[in-house]
């Protein structure tokens, strides 16, 4: 019976002691043991197989099972032992709790007691500090006042929470009666010393009021600020009445000796009182800021009553030593006494050429100063705090200010006209020539000196109204300075033909730009570049000078398009003029008798005028343009994007057209290919690839032109060959284009008809969903096919020669 339910506890045991890896992994650290019964992976089977691996192993089962139980037994009693000595050390644990709570409550009373002769002590302080703090009241001590006074005020913070106690409450209310008493007395003392405007003088500095003033610094803050504001409209009396607006010392013109008579008054401050006040009270910067104070206030009403004798050189003048002199305070104070304190705007790099990379911080007003680029550059000013405590006095009447600058910008406009119409514009193979006009750097020089002086007198209202200013002349600069001198394009010459091109020469009949005029074209385009890109400076440097809610107010982007124009202007003027210059050679190719041409030679006469033409023009244009290496590339690029389908257009002109004649444009077509990808080096000594995005236009556009005359030279028998040749080739659905092929190859009209039928017939169905007009594009020749035919094409020709 014993054993069954042993058995069952074995097998509830299993259920339920399920231990996870890690925690038998944790048991055998803790207790390893090599016995099997202790293992994980315990099983009874293997177990039992162990003892007894034979049947006559059998007969030893009562010894073995008598063991176990024994096992078990012992088992038993470590357990019931280790139970029985935790309730143990439950009633060892409650003893010692009685025993600490005994020596908690001895803490506190300890506690207790030294907080109660700590506060006694405190109590006696207070009492026998507040008997002394009113005896030496009565008796203006302050010097002793002042650290008593501080110590009585300190215990008294120990009291706050005993007030209900009324003889705590009554010391509370002695200490708050000296202290008013005391701030009573000391502004009595002041006002004995430093009396009123008009009344006689009988005190004056002394070691009573310097220890006064240790004592206002433990009062009420507000004894200290009527102290001070007392003392600093006594001491600046004087310049009331001496500045008056009735007196002729009171205007702009002698606005000098406002800041000369402060500068007096506080060396007469520090020679007299500097040791009476606290260092800390700052009453130097105090008495130099209300006296800022008063003279904004002065200079705004007498500027109101004069506003019509305002002129701006006065105005200037004046603007230029009050700004001065806020930089002496900078010097000279911390500005820790003024409540706001403007911040520093970040400023952006830029280009070297452009004039607002200049260093602003001691430029003066009145003038410019040229900064040297190779030396290093100066660090930044710090802020100063008293921008504009005085010049902001200024600002309702900047209006002359802008005015006076709207005029002279005027006149700037008009002398830049005037001296370009005298001096003509710049001569080929000079240091001016391509050159940016030396005028586009006057006029931004003289901006840059416009916006500082108007960033120093003020950073909101008038600089968005000196901006529009600017955005107005920048328009003229652009309209009668750089578009109004551009050269008026007069290529007219055609009609010339096979017998004037061989008897061209380096002075072509062709009417086109003169070399001044190209240089002047170039310079032009400089210029124009130049304006867009400290346009574009400019607008950044005016959006960091102005105040932020202003920043969105600031767009100069119409006057970079109007830049933009002139640049795309330029770059179209000599586009024209080359592309009219090789006119009359095409005019001529289209009119040669290519049919009844009887064998294949050199290059033909129009190429040869095509190729001096270019060679001509081009290189004076790049190296006019050697500064805007961009815009000669867009140059190169424009000219073929215009010269290619004009070429193709004469090509379809030159009908009939024979083998041999073919075969001869088809020689030219090369040479003409083989120009236009030298064009952006050609003439130079320096040899530079050119950009690939205009290679691949000279490649695809040509070798049309290479293509169409090949198709021209097949044999169009039979039909069908042909018409497959010219899809293949061309890769041109437009039916227009296939009869403009019918039309060189000299094919009757009656062939035409059944020509564009069979064409038809044999186009590609288009995708489905794609339009199935008459204008079919297909997919272009890979380059690798081009060059192969190209190769091909230049062989046979070469075979012909």
């Amino acid at each position: 019976m014993m054993e069954e339910e042993e058995f069952e506890l074995a097998e509830d045991l299993e259920a339920i002691l399920h231990l996870t890896p890690e925690v038998q992994l944790a048991i055998e650290q803790v207790f390893p043991s090599q016995d099997p019964l202790d293992r994980a992976d315990f099983n009874v089977v293997e177990y039992i197989n162990t003892l007894f691996p034979t049947e006559q192993s059998l007969a030893n089962i009562d010894d073995i099972v008598n063991k176990i139980r024994l096992k078990i037994r012992r088992l038993d009693d470590n357990i019931r032992i280790v139970v029985r000595g935790q309730t143990n050390v439950g009633q060892d644990g409650r003893q010692v709790k009685e025993i600490t709570r005994d020596i908690k409550q001895l803490d506190h009373a300890k506690r207790h007691l030294t907080t109660s002769i700590t506060t006694l002590n405190h109590l006696h302080m207070l009492a026998g500090g507040v008997d002394s703090l009113e005896a030496m009241t009565r008796k203006r001590q302050y010097g002793e006042v002042a650290n008593l006074l501080q110590g009585v005020v300190n215990v008294l913070e120990h009291f706050q929470k005993y007030m209900g106690i009324p003889q705590i409450r009554q010391l509370s209310e002695r200490v708050k009666a000296a202290q008013s008493e005391l701030g009573t007395q000391i502004l009595a003392d002041f006002e004995e010393a430093f009396p009123a405007q008009g009344s006689k003088r009988t005190g004056g500095p002394s070691n009573v009021l310097r220890d006064a003033c240790l004592v206002a610094n433990v009062l009420d803050p507000r004894i200290k600020q009527e102290i001070i504001k007392k003392f600093i409209r006594q001491h600046l009396s004087e310049y009331l009445v001496l500045f008056q607006e009735n007196q002729d010392v009171a205007w702009l013109d002698k606005i000098d000796r406002r800041y000369a008579w402060i500068k007096r008054q506080l060396v007469d401050y520090e020679e007299k009182y500097g040791r009476m006040f606290p260092e800390e009270w700052c009453m130097t910067e105090r008495i130099t800021v209300e006296f800022c104070h008063i003279t904004r206030v002065e200079l705004a009403k007498v500027m109101r009553t004069r506003a019509k004798e305002i002129e701006v050189k006065l105005l200037l003048f004046a603007i230029q030593r009050t700004t001065n002199f806020e930089g002496l305070l900078a010097k000279r104070f911390t500005g820790c006494t003024l409540t706001d304190t403007p911040g520093k705007k970040a400023e952006s790099p830029l280009k070297p050429t452009n004039p607002f990379l200049e260093d602003e911080s001691g430029e003066d007003l009145g003038g410019e100063k040229d900064d040297d680029l190779s030396k290093p550059k100066k660090p930044k000013a710090p802020d100063n705090p008293f921008h504009g405590i005085v010049s902001k006095c200024f600002e309702p009447h900047l209006y002359v200010y802008i005015e006076s600058q709207d005029k002279n910008l005027g006149e700037l406009i008009d002398r830049f006209v005037a001296d370009f119409r005298a001096q003509g514009p710049p001569k080929a193979g000079t240091e001016e020539g391509g050159a940016v006009l030396p005028s586009c750097a006057d006029l931004f020089v003289y901006y840059k000196k416009c916006m500082v002086q108007c960033s120093q007198l003020s950073t909101g209202e008038p600089m968005i109204a000196l901006t529009t200013i600017f955005q107005k002349y920048l328009r003229e600069y652009a309209w009668k300075i750089l578009s109004g001198n551009l050269p008026k394009s007069n290529s007219n010459s055609v009609g010339l033909t096979i017998t004037s091109l061989l008897k061209e020469k380096e002075g072509s009949e062709t009417a086109k730009f003169t070399v001044d005029e190209l240089c002047l074209i170039c310079s032009i385009l400089s210029t124009a570049e130049y304006c867009l890109a400290t346009t574009q400076q400019l607008e950044e440097k005016l959006k960091e000078k102005v105040d932020k809610p202003l920043v969105e107010r600031i767009n100069l982007t119409g006057e970079m398009d109007t830049f933009s124009t002139v640049i795309s202007n330029s770059i179209q003027l000599l586009v024209q003029d080359l592309d009219a210059a090789c006119d009359p050679a095409l005019t001529a190719m289209s009119k040669m008798p290519w049919q009844s041409v009887e064998h294949v030679g050199d290059q033909s006469p129009y190429v040869t005028s095509i190729i001096m033409h270019i060679k001509q023009n081009v290189p004076i244009i790049r190296d006019n343009l050697a500064s805007t290496r961009k815009y000669f590339t867009q140059f190169c690029i424009k000219f073929t994007n215009s010269f290619i389908p004009k070429f193709i257009n004469h090509l379809f002109r030159c009908k009939p057209i024979s083998m041999v004649g073919a075969e001869q444009l088809l020689l030219d077509t090369h040479s003409l290919k083989t120009v236009l990808l030298d064009l952006p080096s050609i003439g130079s000594q320096v040899l530079r690839k050119a950009p690939a995005s205009y290679t691949k236009i000279v490649v695809k556009g040509m070798t049309r032109a290479e293509m169409i005359l090949k198709v021209v030279m097949a044999p169009h028998e039979p039909p069908v060959v042909f018409v497959d040749n010219y899809i293949k080739l061309l890769a041109d659905g437009n039916p227009e284009t296939f009869q403009k092929i019918l039309d060189m190859k000299g094919l009757k009209r009656s062939e035409h008809s059944s020509m564009l039928e069979l064409f038809r017939q044999r186009l590609p169905t288009p995708p489905s969903g794609a339009d199935g007009g008459p204008s079919l594009s297909f997919s272009t020749p890979t380059p690798e096919q081009e060059s192969s035919r190209i190769r091909r094409l230049e062989k046979l020709i070469k075979k012909r020669l």
